[in-house]
């Protein structure tokens, strides 16, 4: 039998409890071809495409203009930010002064668990002997667990960011587990001059930490500013071989999630 429209298919997949498949993520690639950002965003979330869905954001360097692009079309979206105790306190007051600028109306902070943390960091210092553990602590199981309960969730990565988000599509599967959730990156095509230009369009304020030369922003024991002409994210991890947290996992060569243009 021939498949129904794609679009019916992955609504009516929400309604018996099967999350997205490769195939879903293909269709929705291919429904949203040459669709602007915003038509997107206001279609998936009014026709409810993506079933439960949350924005997972760091409240970085760009975060407001996905921020203020989902609050434009439904405030009430969740929004997770990973409060792992060591950013930076530019990055908390950024935050807070978001989240009451846009109106988001369910911010979540999440927290790593206390008794992991006692048991793998009581000292607090993983992050300069084991990054990666340091970082499953702290991002990678607490947003396992705030993402219980999700269909899919909205990221802020761009393509221009680095070499391991260059190929990645609008629509994708989590690589991170194996139920089945969608994961959106709405501004993946958009430029360095694109998110400047929205930055102006809707007068958002910026990170404090842009302006002292941190173009991506993350804990602050890991992140360090970036000289220019350097790629935006050669500043986090620096001396080590990691360039992703770990709750964002490249795909792999051959993967049905890559686009074909």
């Amino acid at each position: 039998m021939a498949d129904a429209d794609p679009d019916i298919r992955v609504r009516d997949r929400l309604t018996v409890g099967p999350r997205y498949t490769a195939a879903d993520a293909a269709a929705l690639n291919a429904r949203f071809d040459r669709v602007s950002t915003q038509e997107m965003l206001t279609v998936a979330l009014r026709e409810r495409l993506l079933g439960n869905v949350a924005a997972v954001s760091s409240f970085g360097a760009e975060s407001a203009v996905l921020l203020h692009l989902i609050a434009s079309v439904d405030p009430s979206v969740p929004v997770l930010f990973l409060e792992t105790g060591k950013h930076f306190p530019e990055t908390l007051a950024y935050r807070d002064l978001l989240v009451e600028r846009l109106g988001l109306t369910d911010f979540r902070n999440l927290t790593p668990d206390a008794d992991l943390l006692a048991a793998k960091d009581a000292t607090g210092l993983r992050w300069s002997y084991d990054p990666d553990g340091c970082c499953d602590l702290r991002k990678v199981e607490p947003l396992a667990r705030g993402l219980l309960g999700f269909d899919a969730s909205f990221t802020g990565r761009k393509a221009f960011q680095s070499a391991t988000r260059t190929a990645l599509p609008r629509f994708e599967l989590d690589t991170s587990d194996a139920v089945g959730r969608l994961k959106v990156n709405p501004l993946i095509t958009w430029t360095p001059a694109d998110i400047d230009a929205y930055f102006a369009q809707h007068d958002l304020p910026r990170h404090p930490l842009v302006e002292q030369g941190f173009p991506s922003i993350g804990c602050q024991p890991c992140t360090n500013r970036v000289k220019p002409g350097e790629d935006p994210r050669s500043g986090r991890w620096a001396g080590w071989d990691k360039v992703e947290c770990g709750i964002h996992k490249p795909l792999p060569d051959g993967d049905p999630n890559l686009p074909s243009f």
